[in-house]
């Protein structure tokens, strides 16, 4: 199939996945274009099959910010007939979907269908917006094929905006290649002594990712179990959490990593995984520290319901509840015996689950599903 995707290029849980299942498809003999206003994060090597399109904006003073959405319909529309794309696949609703339907109009050629996979907070944050409402339901609705992350999300977006089209659930998936328990490239003496655990966070740094409640779990780990805390990512509280743990008087505790392309050489180093966001429609950096063996503390009521099996591979808990997260915490490591088990559930259950080529065949056969609807 000759298949278009567009998503944001940024670090995050729906560029990685768009990126690693076009690099998946394209591995599988598809041909894969991404169309995009910049190189997606984790497409940082060739690949046979797999393109690259620039989107351009141009910044006239009328234009108080440039017009993407249009620019990408428009690029969208050229590489279609370009390369007799059959299918444009836009990851977030927000304004992708959007400019796959306006494409559609451009088009002169043969009409693509457009599928659009929904990732979480174009629904529960984005979406739900009064000013963006009315634009997200149009665009979803406008799709040939809609799939969500999980069963959470696609729930969700049904309640919110009362979508009768179906909602195929596919799960996010991980690279195999990449995420493993004996994936280590890095030392763990760079960051801890023997005697230390090592706990670890990645996020965007939203507030939604909650990181004052990370900070405040480790604070209350470390002060029973000596430890140490990485923070993988930047963000908008970035600068909040630096602030937070000079407060706590934690500076030679907490390592700040910024953006790291290639988190499977860090993770494995760690013990423990620190989730407790607000909101997760999934729990993409979840999946990737099980997958490295990595038991899981997130909050329940999110789509990590669907990734993290309580008391076997992790712990959930209400949002906010960081007393009794840290509690688990501590119950988990001061116990090697049990603490063995959960890694190793982390790793096996994640490949049962949740595994490339388990994930991937699914995107190929709705791919079909669509083109033959």
């Amino acid at each position: 199939m000759n298949i278009g995707i567009t998503c944001y290029p940024v670090a995050g849980g729906s560029g990685i996945v768009a990126t690693e299942l076009g690099q998946k498809l394209a591995a599988r003999g598809h041909q894969v274009h991404f169309i995009s206003y910049a190189l997606p994060f984790r497409l940082d090597s060739y690949q046979q099959n797999l393109y690259f399109h620039g989107v351009e904006t141009t910044a006239y003073p009328l234009f108080k910010h440039p017009p993407y959405t249009l620019s990408l319909a428009a690029k969208m529309a050229e590489v279609t007939c370009q390369y007799n794309l059959e299918i444009l696949h836009v990851h977030y609703a927000i304004p992708h979907a959007t400019s796959a339907f306006l494409a559609k109009q451009l088009i002169t050629c043969k009409i693509p269908k457009i599928i659009t996979t929904l990732h979480g907070t174009d629904i529960t944050l984005v979406g739900s917006d009064p000013s963006y409402y009315d634009i997200t339901r149009f665009s979803i609705n406008a799709s040939d094929g809609i799939t969500a992350v999980s069963t959470y999300l696609a729930d969700e977006t049904k309640n919110v905006f009362k979508i009768e089209k179906p909602i195929k659930v596919i799960h996010n998936f991980y690279d195999s290649a990449r995420f493993s328990p004996d994936s280590q490239a890095c030392k763990r003496r760079s960051f801890a002594e023997d005697t230390e655990f090592v706990i670890a966070h990645i996020s965007n740094f939203r507030p939604v990712k909650r990181i004052i409640d990370v900070i405040d779990i480790f604070d209350r780990i470390h002060k029973v179990l000596p430890s140490k805390l990485l923070l993988i990512g930047e963000g908008p509280d970035a600068i909040l959490a630096r602030r937070q743990v000079t407060k706590k008087n934690l500076t030679d505790r907490v390592i700040f990593l910024g953006n790291q392309n290639r988190v499977e050489a860090v993770l494995p180093l760690a013990d423990l995984f620190l989730l407790p966001s607000e909101e997760e429609s999934f729990g993409l950096a979840a999946l990737e520290a099980l997958a490295c063996g990595l038991p899981v503390i997130g909050t329940s009521g999110t789509g990590l319901v669907e990734v993290v099996e309580a008391g076997v591979n992790g712990f959930l808990f209400p949002v906010g509840h960081t007393a009794e997260m840290a509690q688990a915490g501590i119950e988990l490591l001061s116990d090697s015996k049990r603490l063995a088990g959960f890694k190793e559930a982390a790793h096996t259950l994640s490949a049962e689950r949740f595994r490339d080529d388990k994930i991937v065949p699914q995107y190929e056969e709705f791919y079909r599903q669509v083109l033959n609807g």
